[in-house]
């Protein structure tokens, strides 16, 4: 565990890669290239059914300075300038996108023992406003996560979260969508040899009244593969198996059955993660 509480996107994060990080049903590659000058290249692209989406991201850093242009097959150019620790602690985020000129924000995340705090604001006449906070060390963190829209002088995102934390175990619970959802998710470490995990995850609609109840699971069956699962309430259940073939190039294949219509055709995704 790292020191201080963290940022609020830190708040039962663990769980939530358990239990949703790279499960696809979709075709994807991605291809990183890194030039002699220490520019980073990477090119991806993703199948969905008939549709082929892509984009290629440059990389480029300068002391504690990094800058990524990524264009895309809508002909979106994207640009994000990343200063890092311009104070102890601090990080200074500036993003904007082409053609949209409303898209401009600006960010600043700090880091402290005790807390952890990011901040952004539009570049706009009426921009949108988000916080973020959170207090705590690294076994107790307790946080707000705001949006307020400045034009319409209504908050759009009100959230809160408390996160326990110790060696081998994570718990946290959310509430979310101005108070409407509320999440309890929980992983632990079953042995960190072999990259055994367990994990869980449920979360209550106040508005419809219902529950969605998620578990999951994983472990290295070596080194370099590691295999994952995951079934709900719904009937809805998951596997993948992950294989690096060489160092940081992995091929993942993830399946999806649905347990209550099991003469439906399953799902399955196709990754491949290819660098130098």
């Amino acid at each position: 565990m790292g020191k201080g509480p963290g940022l609020y996107s830190d708040i039962g994060k663990k769980a939530r890669d358990l239990l949703y990080k790279d499960y696809q049903s979709d075709h994807k590659f991605i291809i990183t290239t890194y030039s002699p000058t220490g520019v980073v290249i990477t090119s991806s692209g993703t199948k969905k059914g008939d549709l082929f989406l892509a984009d290629v991201n440059t990389q480029l850093k300068n002391k504690n300075i990094t800058t990524d242009i990524k264009v895309d097959t809508n002909s979106n150019l994207f640009t994000t300038i990343t200063i890092d620790e311009a104070a102890p602690g601090l990080k200074t985020i500036f993003s904007f996108r082409v053609p949209d000129q409303r898209s401009g924000k600006v960010e600043l995340q700090y880091l402290h023992d005790y807390a952890g705090i990011s901040s952004s604001v539009g570049l706009t006449a009426n921009p949108i406003v988000n916080f973020s906070g959170v207090i705590g060390n690294n076994l107790v963190a307790l946080g707000t996560d705001l949006s307020f829209d400045s034009k319409t002088g209504n908050f759009t995102k009100c959230n809160a979260g408390l996160s326990f934390s110790n060696a081998d175990l994570i718990a946290a619970l959310t509430l979310n969508d101005k108070g409407d959802t509320l999440s309890a998710s929980y992983y632990h470490s079953v042995n960190p040899q072999s990259n055994t995990a367990v994990g869980a995850e449920v979360t209550h609609s106040f508005s419809t009244n219902e529950n969605t109840i998620t578990l999951g699971t994983q472990h290295a069956l070596d080194p370099l593969t590691t295999v994952k699962a995951r079934v709900n309430n719904f009937g809805k259940a998951n596997a993948l198996i992950q294989h690096e073939w060489r160092p940081k190039s992995t091929f993942t294949i993830s399946g999806e059955v649905d347990t209550r219509a099991i003469e439906k055709s399953a799902k399955v995704g196709l990754a491949l993660a290819l660098k130098p």
